[in-house]
């Protein structure tokens, strides 16, 4: 909540103090239909991701990440974005599989944790394809800042709700010590994050966002075992991590292979059928 509180004040200055960018056409129909959903979805992907850490371990976490290509295809099949391909879907088997072997072969394996996290991967997934249809479908030109602008007030009301409802007289609250500067760095580090994350949907889709994560989620795990010794990684962990990760190696090949086919020139199909 307080991630896209400040994500919203930073670009509300940005959009409407300092001009940095100029806001869209926003009608009350495109804000109803799309941003709200896609907020809401957002919103329930911060929260189910979060509250997930209260009962498994980082580096399982990371493990289960694996899973958002897979849900992010079918999401993009779903709605239209993408096709049902055997390659595509053999491949999204394959990281399925990965991620089985590897929660069965998790020591703390807790099956709460593990349903909150696979919740809020596919409310991840179902955000980004439908930021990806905000984008292309809608015709709206968002870059980072207008989509945050526009998105994270509107996030920000969703997870609110939950903690107002912990925050309730007589319910048990988990104590902390509030220290500025350890949240407003956080804060600012879920600010790059957020424009990353836009900037990559708008520029490549959302189908290959997932990508670009798979070092960081190596680095994670290795960070975490490293940091918190209770959460010890067993040599099927890394077996079917590994066997994950090559689906999503072979799963972004093959799209840029797709990317390679579509980008040829279109004079060149005459020439080819010149030679044959």
């Amino acid at each position: 909540m307080i991630h896209m509180g400040f994500s919203g004040l930073v670009a509300f200055f940005l959009v409407r103090v300092f001009k940095v960018v100029s806001p869209v056409k926003m009608t009350f129909e495109i804000y109803a239909t799309c941003v709200i959903p896609i907020s809401a979805f957002f919103a329930s992907s911060l929260w189910f991701g979060n509250t997930a850490y209260l009962f498994i371990s980082v580096a399982f976490i990371q493990m289960l990440k694996a899973l958002m290509p897979v849900a992010t295809f079918l999401m993009a099949v779903i709605c239209g974005t993408d096709k049902l391909r055997c390659d595509l879907f053999l491949n999204m088997l394959l990281v399925s599989v990965g991620v089985v072997v590897s929660s069965y072969g998790e020591i703390h394996f807790n099956i709460v944790g593990t349903v909150y996290q696979v919740t809020g991967i596919f409310a991840e997934a179902l955000r980004l394809v439908l930021t990806q249809v905000l984008l292309q479908k809608k015709g709206l030109t968002l870059n980072p800042v207008t989509s945050l602008y526009y998105i994270a007030p509107c996030s920000f009301v969703f997870l609110f709700v939950p903690w107002y409802l912990l925050e309730k007289p007589g319910m048990e609250v988990t104590q902390i010590q509030f220290n500025f500067w350890i949240f407003f760095s956080n804060a600012l580090c879920a600010l790059a994050l957020n424009f990353s994350i836009f900037l990559v949907i708008g520029r490549t889709g959302a189908v290959t966002i997932r990508v670009a994560g798979v070092l960081k989620d190596w680095i994670l795990i290795t960070l975490s075992t490293i940091i918190f010794p209770e959460s010890t990684i067993t040599q099927l962990n890394i077996i079917g991590y590994a066997i994950a990760l090559c689906g999503v190696v072979m799963y972004n090949y093959l799209k840029a292979k797709d990317a390679r086919l579509t980008q040829t020139p279109v004079e060149s199909i005459p020439d080819r059928a010149a030679k044959v």
